[in-house]
């Protein structure tokens, strides 16, 4: 049975290469790195004990550098397995959930005849080229010229020039041969019922072949040279080949910059041909362009085939910023666990071109540096709206926060983006502190301030004014609260410190380890670096001493140093090396559940403000009563755990159970 080039590339696309070879290769855990899809094992088709069997998910190829072997998801079960071709697609068709095609003679014809009107697009690309170098080309090449391209991009790019005639490519694909209704198929010529006689599509532009992922020309772009011209930009229409909405510019030799050790670690797309162009020829190849129109969802599905959160790059000024926003809602409903996008905003008035062209690309990295996440740019456009200086206008920025995070269809991810959207505004509208008998918004709020005020005060809104702010300034002092500080807090320190000395307890509550949340900064990094080293050991157990040099290597080494010398000053032995490996653990759990706790009180302590504060605005006494009774409360609570720290009894020196030697502070 014949399978058509599309049915074949859609079950490999769905199903990863690794996961048809992990069926009959042990993978080495020293040398996998599975967030990159980079794998190793022992070859299974020579006997050895080193690996030397490679395959790579992106590429969806393997190939061992002992015996030479190489292929695809199908060459590896027809090989290894001496099934059929048919047989081996009918496997990976499984594991994809897709259905086997019925026998249709039909789509074998067609099949057939887009391998043609490929031939014929090849045709065309060379005649362009060629036109390009030609006496009628030379407008263009000074066009290309003055724009800084050299010979060499040019030619990578196979840029050519589509001469001012009605019937100059028509004529040159007749001589070869070529029907007019392939012609007329790849969209080569405007043709119709009402026109009489078909001519040339592309006249007096500049040429962009687009290749589709397998490198083969499906279509083209063209740039006008003449300034009268009706549209200065005029792509393929679609075709048998092409489809606007489901191809990127530039996707095949992006993802080839992509693969290999030294890759780009991400792909950014941008809004145009030259804009890609610019950015290959200043050195950043792993860019791609939708085609002249906003983003679709496929194209941003062919983008996290590449990477998990590409960069989405616009123009600074306003139809860049409302083009970024367009993509943030198309991605919103799409991301999940670990895939989303990120959002470089450019200088007003620049583009990639502009920035890469005097300087090199050093511009260019400044910009993708201070990439947004897409919370963030959601978050942005939503707080910078209006003003919000009455409690309906807060109401109604929370309510659209809240209808729009509910469109992420992955319930996790919709859950933190809430939890998220809840702090900021936590923090947006924070009640900071009392001016006469006026409250105002530590948060600001949009382009007035966003302070909201409460004009007079009787003594009762004094007081409850005074209690409140008198709360927060002590719990803002305390280690419960104060986030992003240059020294951890003791409880934290402990925790990270134990993970990273009793490294079995990250594989034992790894659920817990990955839910938790650091206020310090470099220990949050720090915790995503262990949790990447626990991903890759899987069940099996892997050493202390393998951990730390890993983390030093990442540069880590300052940190950890610091950690050790906090908890060992405290004398909290559980959390070092010496302490047995279930006195560790039990401490571990015990001051997790502390930590978690602080975490609620300090939401709590949050939302009971903020309620406090809108109550005193509404004049409603029997209310601020029973708030302000809560927050005492919630207070007491708080005040405990933070004089509990992590003092663990019962444990290390006091139940004499430490591994080695006792250690000084």
């Amino acid at each position: 049975m014949r399978f058509s080039q599309g049915f074949l590339d859609e079950i490999r696309d769905r199903v990863p290469i690794s996961a048809v070879i992990g069926r009959r290769v042990a993978w080495d855990r020293k040398k996998t790195n599975a967030a990159r899809g980079d794998y190793w094992g022992c070859c299974p088709f020579h006997g050895e004990k080193t690996p030397s069997f490679h395959c790579e998910d992106r590429k969806g190829r393997y190939h061992c550098f002992g015996c030479g072997v190489t292929g695809d998801h199908f060459r590896f079960l027809t090989d290894l397995e001496g099934i059929s071709f048919p047989e081996a697609v009918e496997q990976i068709a499984g594991l994809a959930g897709v259905p086997m095609p019925q026998p249709d003679a039909e789509a074998a014809r067609r099949d057939e005849q887009r391998t043609t009107l490929m031939d014929v697009m090849e045709l065309a690309t060379a005649f362009f080229q060629d036109q390009l170098q030609s006496a009628n080309g030379a407008r263009a090449r000074a066009y290309l010229r003055d724009r800084g391209l050299t010979g060499r991009t040019i030619e990578t790019f196979r840029l050519g020039y589509a001469p001012e005639s009605r019937n100059a490519l028509k004529e040159h694909l007749a001589g070869k041969g070529i029907q007019k209704e392939q012609i007329e198929a790849c969209g080569l010529v405007v043709h119709g019922p009402d026109i009489p006689v078909s001519y040339d599509r592309f006249r007096d532009r500049i040429m962009f072949p687009i290749l589709s992922s397998r490198e083969r020309v499906i279509a083209f772009g063209g740039r006008a040279m003449s300034p009268d011209a009706m549209a200065k930009y005029l792509n393929s229409n679609d075709t048998e080949l092409f489809h606007k909405g489901d191809v990127l510019y530039n996707f095949a030799r992006a993802r080839k910059a992509m693969q290999g050790a030294n890759g780009a670690s991400t792909v950014i797309a941008v809004e145009g041909y030259m804009d890609v162009i610019a950015l290959h020829q200043a050195g950043i190849e792993n860019a791609v362009a939708p085609l002249g129109t906003a983003l679709t969802e496929n194209q941003l599905g062919l983008l996290w085939k590449m990477t998990p959160e590409p960069v989405l790059c616009f123009d600074g000024d306003g139809a860049g910023l409302r083009a970024a926003y367009r993509a943030a809602d198309l991605a919103l409903p799409l991301i999940g666990p670990g895939k989303s996008v990120s959002f470089a905003l450019l200088p007003d008035g620049k583009d990639p071109d502009d920035l890469v062209k005097h300087d090199g690309r050093a511009p260019f990295d400044r910009v993708m540096a201070q990439a947004k996440p897409l919370a963030e740019m959601i978050w942005t456009r939503e707080s910078q709206s209006g003003s919000f200086a009455t409690p309906e206008k807060r109401a109604e920025l929370e309510a659209r926060l809240r209808q729009i995070t509910n469109v992420i269809a992955d319930e996790t991810v919709r859950r933190h983006y809430q939890q998220a959207m809840r702090e900021k505004l936590t923090a947006f509208f924070q009640p900071q502190q009392r001016d006469g008998g006026n409250w105002r918004s530590g948060g600001g709020g949009g382009r007035n301030g966003g302070n909201f005020q409460r004009g007079g005060g009787g003594q009762r809104g004094s007081q409850a004014n005074s209690r409140v702010g008198g709360i927060s300034d002590s719990l803002a002092r305390s280690g419960m609260v104060r986030g992003h500080q240059d020294v951890p807090t003791l409880r934290e320190a402990v925790l990270a410190l134990t993970i990273v000395n009793h490294p079995q307890i990250l594989i034992d509550e790894y659920d817990h380890i990955a839910d938790l949340e650091f206020e310090n900064r470099d220990i949050q990094k720090l915790r995503s670096a262990v949790l990447s080293e626990a991903a890759m050991a899987g069940s099996m157990k892997f050493s202390r001493e393998t951990l730390i040099a890993s983390l030093e290597a990442q540069g880590f080494s300052t940190l950890l140093k610091l950690l050790d010398q906090q908890v060992r000053n405290a004398r909290l032995w559980t959390a070092t090396e010496q302490a047995a490996s279930e006195d560790a653990r039990e401490a571990f759990l015990q001051v997790l559940a502390l930590h978690q706790r602080t975490r609620v009180l300090r939401q709590q302590i949050g939302e009971l403000e903020r309620e406090i504060a809108d109550a005193i605005e509404r004049d409603d006494d029997r209310n601020i009563d029973a708030l302000m009774q809560a927050l005492r409360e919630v207070q007491t609570e708080a005040a405990r755990l933070e004089n509990q720290e992590a003092i663990i009894d019962g444990f290390g020196v006091l139940s004499g159970r430490v591994k080695g030697p006792a250690v000084g502070s």
